[in-house]
């Protein structure tokens, strides 16, 4: 039997750790706080709004990581950003659908973004076997490209069960690409020969981020943006089928051999989508939507600070121009159903 003594020195000494390891995970979190919070300052410049606070914290994050280093006690407090707060984010960012406002826009704009979504994740996953690039980055390649963006990516990410480098891989290759994208969209709005409501529609379907398809938007005025919003928002909207159904097809040895017990469910999702239907069913004072889409923005950019604190660039070098060629590609395929998407409106 114990003596009181040696127990009492035994808790003693526990007390300390776990002050210590809270004091590590609250300076990881405000680490990667301090880092959102300069992305979110550099998004306010004209350039680099375009890009967005997500995008710019895991730049910020993996330049720090790659030349200044992370201190060990840090870690704790990383991870739980780049887990945690990450999917608090996306759940909060249910509150910006309205699916009422989708529902009365029409068959048109369901049938669109199911469409592109389709299209553009089998062309990418084709693609990703053409250039024998892993199956687990060409999966979040192609929900970045398909659906919207890094969000997208971060809520795939946990269903493949892959490494977190392929994940901050992933998002620097959509965040570039989207950006190319936008300012290509914004040279070429005074060319094309389509309406104004018909360019919003194109940037909505095809862009990446919300953050492009709004930036992009701009030079065709309100009908521009109220019309590429609301596209976009149907392809967020179908994230969580999809996200469902991508557990379902990767892990589906496990699915036939231990049943839906072993099928890692992104439960999250639902939290995404409890918020949007409180959104479109309770009285919520714009005020409260806009503080609660802001909680949303850092909690996402903190995640993705904690993902580029944990990336070394020599896992970019292991992968090559492998995800580049399949992100650009995949893109382009996007592009060249412009002309379908245009049609399926005209009609409907």
């Amino acid at each position: 039997m114990e003596a009181p003594s040696m127990r009492v020195q035994s808790e003693r000494r526990q007390v300390p750790k776990r002050e210590g390891k809270e004091r590590g995970i609250a300076k990881g979190i405000a680490f990667t706080l301090m880092i959102a919070a300069v992305a979110g300052l550099i998004a306010r410049l004209p350039f680099f709004e375009i890009m967005g606070i997500m995008i710019l914290s895991i730049l910020i994050g993996m330049v720090w990581k790659n030349t200044a280093g992370v201190k060990l006690d840090y870690q704790p407090g990383i991870q739980f950003s780049s887990k945690v707060l990450l999917r608090a984010g996306i759940i909060l960012l249910g509150f910006r659908l309205n699916l009422l406002d989708i529902a009365a826009a029409g068959y048109a704009v369901l049938l669109t973004d199911a469409l592109v979504i389709a299209f553009t994740m089998s062309f990418i996953l084709l693609l990703g076997k053409v250039f024998r690039l892993n199956k687990y980055l060409t999966v979040l390649i192609a929900a970045g490209t398909a659906i919207c963006g890094a969000a997208a990516i971060l809520a795939v990410a946990p269903i493949m069960r892959g490494k977190q480098e392929y994940t901050a891989i992933a998002v620097s290759c959509i965040a570039i690409l989207g950006t190319v994208g936008a300012l290509m969209y914004i040279f070429l709005f005074p060319h094309l020969p389509i309406t104004k409501h018909e360019y919003g529609i194109l940037t909505g379907a095809t862009l990446h981020e919300l953050a492009h398809v709004v930036a992009a938007a701009v030079p065709g005025g309100a009908e521009s943006s109220e019309s590429a919003v609301l596209v976009k928002l149907g392809r967020v909207l179908l994230l969580i089928p999809v996200a469902l159904l991508i557990s379902m097809l990767v892990n589906r040895k496990e699915l036939a051999e231990k049943g839906l017990k072993s099928l890692p469910i992104p439960w999250f999702i639902f939290g995404f989508l409890l918020a949007s239907f409180v959104n479109t069913l309770a009285p919520i004072p714009e005020q409260v939507i806009a503080v609660l889409l802001l909680l949303s923005t850092y909690l996402l950019a903190m995640g993705m600070a904690g993902l580029g604190l944990n990336v070394n660039y020599r896992d970019f070098s292991k992968e090559g121009i492998k995800p580049v060629a399949v992100a650009v590609i995949g893109f382009a395929g996007l592009l060249a159903l412009s002309p379908l998407i245009l049609l399926i409106f005209r009609l409907l």
